[in-house]
């Protein structure tokens, strides 16, 4: 019996491998799910990490709470970002080293990487030079959740590992109109355009940047693949203090490509504008994902085949709220 304490399992990563470890549990795997609601403990308090570390004795654990947010959020917030994160990983971590647990799986995010990274960005772009400026201190902290798995396991002998997704999609994302990603924005403003007959769409910039994208089905299967491989096998494809693993679908779309296929997911036969006196941002990010295709995972769903599924979602929490008002 395998005892696995998820972290932030309701968010959009954290559920979806809640999902997949239920399917395996479901199928006979023999395994103790144990989760918290963020009322139920505070990650950020170390004393009531401490406690539940000592109390459960999880033998492995999944950290996939975090504050996250926009542009506009880290922009607004960047003090509660730095902070609840740096204090998130540390307690999480160290009390999980306390408790006995030996391996742990850290999630984080492409935004780790400088803002003008060679593409694809490799896992050795880390701290080779200057952060975007409007996520910096969440950046930050996520490098310091890696080093601080890196220098448990040089010092406890620990195995901590780390995995850095591409930008995620898929069920339980935020798809609200003001401070949602550039895909769930989309597939929002292509729904409401739609459903009202409307002639037009506003798509800000020039449709010519480049983005990748995976579902978090595949982010999920990602993080339990490299969670459950074996210790010779990972430290075979990674180095001590740069072990971190990238995660993506190692293909990306432009602006204008991603907006042709949500219009046509969600129905959409009006005309598509892009607004170049908006910004375009940076003109391509790709990960690198040689790393672990080699370890031996590749992404499975397609984008088109993803934006459907999300949609799909999207408009049953639509109906849903429909039926509440």
């Amino acid at each position: 019996m395998s005892k696995i304490y998820i972290a932030g399992h309701r968010g959009m990563v954290g559920s979806a491998i809640l999902r997949q470890l239920e399917a395996r549990k479901a199928a006979g795997e023999e395994l103790e799910l144990i989760t918290r609601t963020s009322h139920a403990l505070d990650l950020t308090d170390q004393a009531s990490v401490r406690d539940f570390m000592q109390s459960e004795k999880p033998d492995q654990v999944i950290l996939a709470a975090a504050k996250v947010g926009g542009i506009v959020a880290n922009n607004s917030y960047p003090a509660q970002f730095i902070y609840e994160n740096l204090m998130i990983e540390s307690n999480v971590i160290h009390q999980a080293y306390a408790a006995g647990v030996m391996r742990l799986l850290q999630l984080g995010s492409s935004c780790i990487y400088p803002k003008l990274a060679a593409q694809p960005i490799s896992e050795d772009a880390l701290l080779t030079g200057p952060l975007e400026p409007t996520n910096e201190p969440y950046a930050i902290a996520k490098i310091a959740g890696i080093k601080l798995c890196e220098s448990y396991n040089r010092q406890y002998g620990t195995d901590y590992r780390s995995v850095m997704p591409t930008n995620l999609y898929g069920p339980g994302d935020n798809f609200h109109p003001e401070n949602s990603h550039v895909l769930p924005a989309l597939i929002q403003r292509f729904h409401a355009a739609a459903r009202h007959g409307a002639d037009e769409v506003v798509v800000w910039g020039s449709g010519k940047p480049m983005r990748e994208f995976l579902h978090v089905d595949d982010m999920a299967e990602a993080s339990l693949f490299v969670l459950g491989l074996d210790r010779k096998i990972y430290q075979r494809e990674t180095q001590p203090m740069l072990s971190h693993i990238n995660v993506g679908s190692g293909r990306d779309v432009t602006i204008r490509e991603l907006a042709e296929t949500v219009a046509d997911v969600t129905g959409f036969a009006g005309n598509i504008r892009f607004d170049a006196s908006k910004p375009d941002g940076t003109p391509r990010k790709l990960m690198d994902v040689s790393r672990l295709a080699r370890l031996g995972w590749t992404a499975k769903i397609g984008l088109q085949e993803g934006i459907r599924e999300t949609y799909k979602w999207f408009l049953a929490q639509d109906l849903a709220t429909l039926r509440m008002k």
